[in-house]
């Protein structure tokens, strides 16, 4: 068969990677996809050490590759959302296949895109865009196309994992692993993204679109980051047999589904919250399978390019059929216009650390705020003052209640005469 020529923009960490794994493993490749891969041009505008191109073409100009007549993939490894989508357009534009590891790019105008593609009979592919190496978006589209998804929860950004762990484990505080995150590369100088949440909410938004058949609608998901966390929150959770993760939700419900980043208490009984350092996991709920559970490296050249590669394969194999052929860009033929759930409607459990004054009675007004609004408490901690003042810290876990109903309660005990700061609050989720 007529072999298949792929250009690569952008020759950073994954774009390197991509370059090295379609060098290093060309035959085995080939034996997969039935037909020769050759990279046919490269774009970059910053040569990468860990790279020898050879005699493959190198441009520094990103459209000499979309205009290349003899490249069949266009492979767009450049990141964010401008340049990348001028790439990815114009590739579109001139016939050719895209694939590319942009989460934001497909989160926020995956919309426009597809559609392009779908005028042109041609496919857009992003395997590495949601967790890197784990191949959750075919397991989602493909391996599970049987079920009707119920829910998923996911460690779907290695920065924020890391951190947690750390804190965890030697007891340090979140500023402090952040540095050491930035240092070894984890974390950019400009952690927001990461720590706050909006990585993983671009990657959520993916997975929901594909797990549901609904828009992609990154606009609504609701995020909040890990930033506030601290190690007494994660001591506290630790005696009440808990982890707290940082973990994109997604649950279908009868009026909607939930489409949320934050950080969750989960039972330390849970596969999942075992899943430390780096790595990823989602969690997939489906009506025939049952849980499914998905781990392995989020990040990095090798596990990022593994993901790349196979979606150059997978075009590779059907580039000869009809685009009726290729799975839907969002798993669904149809994709239906669902109501996402705005924070205060979703309905969950909460762990709740507040500061008092050491006074007889407080513990009883706090549970009447509580009770009054419906809300059952599951587990109490009560912790008597340290010997240098007197703010004594009441730790509860509720029953699941709406977020409205708690943020009322909460603004109730926090307008006690007794109560010091504001409550802590952090969102509870078994995962059954």
């Amino acid at each position: 068969m007529k072999p298949v020529k792929v250009g690569i923009c952008g020759l950073g960490t994954v774009g390197g990677g991509t370059f090295n794994v379609l060098s290093k493993n060309a035959n085995d490749i080939a034996r997969r996809a039935g037909r020769e891969i050759i990279i046919a041009q490269v774009a970059t505008r910053h040569p990468n050490p860990n790279v020898d191109t050879g005699d493959v073409a190198v441009t520094d100009n990103v459209m000499d590759v979309i205009n290349n007549p003899e490249i069949d993939i266009v492979i767009e490894l450049i990141g964010g959302y401008t340049i990348a989508k001028e790439v990815v357009l114009g590739a579109i534009a001139n016939g050719k296949h895209v694939v590319t590891a942009n989460k934001a790019l497909i989160a926020v105008h995956g919309a426009e895109i597809f559609a392009a593609a779908e005028a042109k009979g041609v496919s857009v592919m992003y395997e590495a865009a949601v967790a890197g190496g784990i191949p959750i978006i075919k397991a989602i589209r493909e391996g599970l196309a049987a079920n009707r998804i119920n829910w998923l929860a996911g460690i779907i950004n290695g920065t924020g994992n890391f951190i947690l762990t750390e804190m965890r484990d030697k007891g340090r505080d979140f500023a402090d692993v952040l540095k050491e995150a930035q240092e070894l590369g984890y974390a950019e100088a400009d952690p927001t993204f990461d720590v706050e949440g909006i990585d993983a909410a671009h990657k959520l938004t993916i997975l929901a679109s594909i797990a549901y058949g609904i828009p992609l609608q990154f606009d609504r998901c609701y995020t909040e980051g890990i930033s506030k966390i601290t190690q007494e929150d994660v001591e506290y959770a630790d005696e009440l047999g808990y982890r707290i993760k940082h973990l994109g939700i997604s649950r279908r419900g009868e009026n909607g589904i939930d489409l949320r980043v934050h950080p969750t208490m989960i039972p330390v009984a849970r596969p999942i919250a075992k899943v430390d350092g780096v790595l990823n996991a989602v969690m997939v709920n489906g009506d025939a399978v049952g849980d499914t559970l998905y781990v392995g490296a989020g990040a990095g050249a090798g596990p990022t390019a593994s993901a790349v590669v196979a979606d150059v394969i997978d075009l590779a194999r059907t580039m000869d059929a009809p685009a009726t052929a290729a799975v839907n860009h969002l798993a669904f033929d149809t994709i239906e216009k669902t109501y996402v759930l705005p924070i205060e409607d979703v309905e969950t459990a909460y762990y709740l650390r507040i500061q008092v004054q050491d006074k007889t009675g407080v513990l009883a007004s706090v549970a009447t705020i509580l009770s009054e609004r419906g809300i059952n408490i599951e587990a109490i901690i009560q912790k008597e003052p340290k010997a240098e003042d007197d703010v004594a810290q009441i730790i509860l876990l509720t029953h699941r209640i709406v977020e409205r109903d708690m943020n009322a309660a909460i603004l109730a005990i926090e307008s006690l005469p007794s109560t010091v700061g504001e409550v802590t609050r952090i969102r509870v989720e078994q995962l059954d």
